[in-house]
């Protein structure tokens, strides 16, 4: 671990104090966290108070289209069977919601760090990571979000020449073009359903082949890497083929993907795999994800789905017909405001399902549905949708700021 003697300076310990102070006004105010606030009120103050912050910390960062908010919580559970750790668990994830949860990190041995996919090169280069997790890229925030190419072209520049071990998910031909340029790659087999953004090779732009589970272009001979790690059913199977069980209380696939990147990860610390997979065990819900709640008289199952790969890979774990499910569509900033995105989820995977349809986009989403050739009623309310919804268990699929909004009105 680096050196953490070195005291902060008096004018990063004023950023600090000023930080803290602007987030409680916002929390005060009603605002939410105040972290996003607080930070950027610290880094005006220090604009090297990032650096700073981690220069005592072993950091690994985290940085993905989804999942990065619980693999990055799988993580931090793991690492902390070897010691105290800060992360900016809430998701946070550019420079000030980072620099926030950083700034309540003085005792902590390690940096566990979810990082927006725009903001990687930049935070990597402040904190000097001894490890960075790359899961997946996708189309996501249309309006905002640079093509999938440019992306990760912008990873591959960042990541040339940087000391960090990168992590990364070898069926994701973007994540490897990308991730090639490091001089240290941990290949990890993690799986890849959504495969619409990589039909293409990144490197040359010819057609990809996908000859059962591997990926190679016939034209330049850039081709799925030999993994090292791999998701194997239930199982992990490390580096030296021990297959070790995967017991999670997070639902789904995509879920055992995040954990098998995550035993990579912590073992890249010195954590074994048996070890971080039991502590992986403790997680039931990441920052709302998965909660189950209880409104109305009724049990709501709370599901975050931004983009078609997080729809895709949402639709595999709902409970089958006839449960009801309540989609919320929402456009706002934090969302990415064009929704066009809608006509490349396939919605048809909810056939049978009783369906309910909310939010500020809720008609948007209910000629999408009606294309698809599905029954479904548009609501006002989550409370109107819910009278409505027949007995059962009710999945919950909403995109960001509209899983937020069914947060605070079911008091979660």
């Amino acid at each position: 671990m680096t050196d953490n003697s070195e005291p902060l300076s008096p004018r990063a310990k004023l950023a600090v104090t000023a930080g803290r102070a602007a987030a409680a006004v916002s929390r005060a105010a009603g605002r939410g966290s105040g972290s996003v606030i607080g930070g950027k009120v610290a880094l005006r103050l220090d604009p090297d108070l990032l650096a700073r912050l981690a220069r005592h910390l072993d950091v690994v960062l985290v940085s993905a289209t989804n999942g990065k908010t619980t693999t990055t919580r799988l993580i931090a559970e793991a690492l902390r069977a070897s010691g105290p750790v800060v992360s900016n668990a809430l998701g946070a994830n550019m420079p000030a919601g980072i620099t926030s949860a950083l700034a309540g990190g003085s005792d902590a041995r390690y940096g566990v760090i979810e990082v927006d996919e725009k903001y990687l090169a930049g935070v990597a280069s402040d904190v000097t990571p001894k490890a960075i997790a790359l899961l997946n890229l996708s189309r996501d925030q249309l309006d905002r979000a640079a093509e999938t190419r440019m992306l990760a072209e912008k990873w591959r520049e960042g990541l040339s020449g940087n000391k960090a071990t990168v992590i990364a998910n070898c069926d994701d031909p973007l994540v490897v073009w990308a991730a090639s340029s490091s001089p240290n790659v941990v290949w990890v087999a993690a799986g890849q359903e959504w495969k619409d953004d990589a039909w293409s090779c990144p490197s040359c732009g010819g057609v990809l082949q996908r000859p059962g589970e591997d990926w190679m272009c016939g034209d330049c001979g850039f081709r799925r890497p030999v993994p090292t790690w791999a998701l194997n059913g239930d199982h992990v199977l490390d580096p030296h083929g021990s297959a070790w069980p995967i017991h999670l209380q997070l639902p789904g696939r995509a879920n055992k993907a995040n954990a098998t990147t995550s035993a990579a990860v912590a073992a890249h610390f010195g954590v074994p795999p048996q070890v971080a997979l039991e502590r992986m065990y403790q997680v039931q819900a990441v920052a709302g994800r998965y909660d189950v709640v209880t409104f109305d008289g009724r049990e709501l199952r709370l599901l975050l789905a931004k983009n078609p790969a997080g729809w895709l890979e949402t639709f595999s774990l709902i409970d089958p017909p006839p449960t009801p499910v309540i989609l919320s569509v929402n456009a706002r900033g934090a969302d990415g405001t064009d929704t066009s995105w809608l006509w490349d989820v396939d919605y048809t995977r909810l056939a049978g399902h009783p369906i309910c349809v909310i939010g500020d986009r809720r008609l948007d989403l209910a000629v999408r549905l009606e294309v698809a050739g599905l029954d479904f009623r548009v609501c006002d309310t989550l409370d109107e949708a819910v009278r409505l919804c027949p007995p059962g268990r009710i999945e919950t699929i909403a995109n960001y700021t509209a899983f937020q909004d069914l947060r605070r009105r079911v008091g979660n």
